[in-house]
């Protein structure tokens, strides 16, 4: 399990004249975090700074990065990395683009201001909790179909069905609860049921 945003969001936010422009999702791969963020610098060509961050978890496997785009060292991308460290996210880019007014904002209003675009991005993109699924394909005859659909539902979701002389239902089921799902569809089926692949 793990925690990212629940959507795309983008948010507008003014500091002592310039304009700061959050955008925050959630994505799979560095590869997306990298499109995402080469799509914004295309469209905000016109900014003078689009700094960013992503924090990816795959498979034991971490990636974390930031990128001060152009503004003082530290001062910008680590803030917004911090921001996703502190809330807990993963697999979330942060994106924020600064159009400059004219006054300086000094390293302090820098970050401060970085940082809190960063917040209020991922505070109206909302945070959701995502399970890791596993892939399971339930054989079994059809008097049993309601009760096993009710378990596949209870463990996690059903994302295909076949009907031949018997039913199989591919059932996605959270990862580390495969065994209590399974020992549920033995009770429940008096071991008529079986998992035939997963």
């Amino acid at each position: 399990m793990y925690k990212t945003v629940g959507s795309f969001a983008v948010v507008r936010k003014e500091f002592r004249n310039s304009t700061f422009v959050g955008h925050v999702r959630s994505i799979d791969s560095e590869a997306e975090a990298r499109a995402f963020i080469d799509h914004l610098k295309g469209q905000y060509s016109d900014a003078n700074h689009n700094v960013s961050a992503y924090l990816i978890k795959n498979d034991n496997a971490l990636v974390a990065k930031y990128d001060d785009d152009g503004e003082p060292a530290g001062s910008s991308g680590k803030p917004v990395f911090k921001v996703l460290e502190l809330k807990g996210l993963s697999n979330t880019v942060v994106v924020v683009t600064r159009y400059f007014g004219g006054i300086k904002l000094g390293f302090g209003g820098l970050s401060r201001a970085y940082r809190e675009t960063a917040v209020a991005a991922i505070e109206e993109a909302g945070i959701v909790e995502v399970h890791e699924m596993v892939d399971l394909l339930v054989r079994f005859d059809y008097s049993d179909m309601h009760s096993i659909k009710r378990l596949a539902e209870e463990y996690g979701q059903v994302t295909g069905e076949s009907y031949c002389d018997v039913v199989e239902l591919s059932v996605k089921v959270r990862k580390g609860e495969e065994d209590g799902f399974a020992d549920k569809l033995t009770n429940l089926t008096k071991d008529r049921a079986k998992i035939v692949k997963g």
